[in-house]
């Protein structure tokens, strides 16, 4: 039964236009005071998953893709690696390649080095 009305309200705040993030947290607090929990406990529960490290990453990687992007290093990085690779078969390809480790090697992260 709380599943039922955990989507349904989800869903019929989606039909209402209602933005995602805040579709889902109003379904489930709604959710979580019918089933007799403390609203504290909801939001409580509710912080302490999104206190994660690994969580913190994803903004921080848009925010310096956004600093890359209006510094004008983004267009650079593709130009230069445009020159590089030169006008060959599949070359756009190998360009988009060269140019997703250049931004993984300016993140840092040796991580990104290996998932570009």
């Amino acid at each position: 039964m709380e599943i039922l009305l955990l989507i349904g309200g989800f869903i019929l705040l989606l039909i209402l236009r209602v933005p995602i993030a805040l579709s889902i947290a109003i379904a489930s607090i709604g959710t979580g005071m019918y089933m007799g929990i403390s609203p504290a406990a909801i939001i409580q529960q509710m912080a302490s998953g999104l206190n994660s490290f690994s969580l913190l990453a994803i903004p921080f990687f848009i925010l310096a893709g956004e600093i890359m992007n209006e510094g004008g290093i983004s267009i650079r990085l593709i130009n230069l690696a445009n020159v590089l690779i030169g006008k060959i078969r599949g070359g756009l390809a190998m360009v988009n390649v060269m140019a997703s480790t250049f931004f993984g090697g300016i993140s840092g992260s040796a991580l990104a080095d290996t998932s570009s």
